[in-house]
This record gives C-alpha cells, sequence and structure tokens, in this order.
C-alpha cells in the first residue's frame, strides 16, 4: 500500500482548471518528484494535498486513509508537512521561536527538545543564529528554517515546494543533499521543484506535470535519459 495516493484529482481557481485528473503515488521511503514549467500545477498539487486546497473531484489517501476533507491543521498531525515556495518563515519572530512553532500540533511535549537537537544537528547554522530575527539570514539560511521548522511536526511525508528558489548553485546543492539525507533518515519526500536535474538526480521515481495532466512518470533515471525530457527539462538536445 502506498503511503500517499492521489486519485483523479481535480482543481478549480474559479472558473480555471488547473489540475484535470491527476493520479499518483508515494511510496514509504521514497523520493518521488513532480517536475513541470511554471503553471503546470505543481503548487496546486501540493496545495491540495495539505488542505490549503479544495478539490473539485477525486480523492487523497494518507496510510489508507481518505484525508480529501480533512482540514490543514489535522493533516499535519497526522504527519504531512509542507516546506512551501519562498520559505514563508516569521521574519519578526527568532530562529528558535519559528522552530518551535513548527512542533505547535504535537502532543509528545517532552519529545520536543530531542527533535529540536536533531534539527540544530542537521542545520548548524541554525543553531548559531537561534536567537536572531529569522527575516536577518540569508535566503538559503531561510531554506533551511523552513525545512527545520517543518521537521518539528516530526513529519512522516515532507512536501517541499520548490526549494532551490533563488538560491546560489553552491547552496542549491547544499540543500539537496540535506533533502537527500533527511530522506536516508526515514522520512519519506514529495518534491516539487523546476530545477528538473536536480530533482531527478535524487529522486527514485517522477512524474511530468504539463497544464494540469500528468504526461510521464517513471523511474527518475529514465526520465533523466530520456530525449523528450532532456530537451524540455533539461535543456539538453537529444
Amino acid at each position: 500500500m502506498a503511503m500517499l495516493e492521489v486519485k483523479d484529482l481535480h482543481v478549480y481557481y474559479g472558473m480555471i482548471h488547473a489540475i484535470k485528473g491527476i493520479s499518483f503515488e508515494v511510496n514509504e521511503g521514497e523520493i518521488v518528484a513532480l517536475i513541470g514549467a511554471n503553471g503546470a500545477g505543481k503548487t496546486t498539487t501540493l496545495h491540495t494535498v495539505s488542505a490549503l486546497l479544495s478539490p473539485k473531484k477525486g480523492s487523497i489517501l494518507f496510510e489508507g486513509q481518505d484525508i480529501t476533507r480533512t482540514p490543514a491543521h489535522k493533516i499535519v498531525s497526522m504527519g504531512i508537512a509542507q516546506v512551501p515556495e519562498g520559505r514563508r518563515v516569521f521574519s519578526e519572530m527568532t530562529v528558535l521561536q519559528n522552530l518551535k512553532m513548527g512542533a505547535y500540533s504535537r502532543a509528545d511535549k517532552s519529545e520536543i527538545e530531542s527533535t529540536l537537537e536533531m534539527v540544530y544537528r542537521r542545520f548548524p547554522r541554525l543553531k548559531e543564529r537561534r536567537n536572531q530575527p529569522a527575516g536577518t539570514l540569508s535566503g538559503g539560511e531561510q531554506q533551511m528554517l523552513a525545512m527545520g521548522r517543518a521537521l518539528m511536526s516530526h513529519p512522516k511525508i515532507l512536501l517541499l515546494d520548490e526549494p532551490s528558489m533563488g538560491l546560489s548553485p553552491i547552496l542549491v546543492n547544499e540543500i539537496f543533499d540535506i533533502i537527500d539525507s533527511v530522506n536516508k533518515a526515514g522520512t519519506t519526500v514529495l518534491l516539487v521543484e523546476q530545477n528538473a536535474k536536480k530533482a531527478l538526480n535524487i529522486a527514485n521515481r517522477a512524474y511530468v506535470l504539463e497544464t494540469g495532466k500528468i504526461v510521464k512518470e517513471g523511474p527518475a533515471h529514465d526520465l533523466m535519459n530520456d530525449d523528450s525530457i532532456r530537451k524540455a527539462y533539461l535543456g539538453e538536445d537529444s
């Protein structure tokens, strides 16, 4: 049984049919990438999974349970955490306060400190800057903070929306190394990313979205070597 199953999902913005009947699944322990151009529907898909948007039709199952109409705050409690596009840290609050906000839904309050230490081990710069306002961090550090905040909820699956956006190539490499290590430590990942080459390099499988539809899917390695994908998304001629 897949950890996350999306079946025949249709999502509208007013009269605009943004997601047109997509189906995909994410198995426990995988990194699954959703790739596609701007406006393909990648972020809309993530927002619908995390209950920030409601589908017109279709279903979303998490660990076999239908969560299609479950409110967003309960989704987090069930083990789904999203790192939003643009990071969205609380700029006036300190790094530590931001991280603790990530654990607001947890019932095991006694375990939060040990999760915080795990986040600090993974992101040493956050520990160094724990008393700084989040708004004073660099873009890369804010991305680390957004990821650390999501990990504070102790998620079973992490939804990552454009983690490399606006970052220098060196920081992009660092962020993808962290995503890989978070996955290897046991967290399943659903990754939305415009940098298709980076996404396919670390993913197990991938789905390609075009104008709200899945047009290709398969093992990431196979898609990396697909001529049409290389030309359209990797900037390579066949």
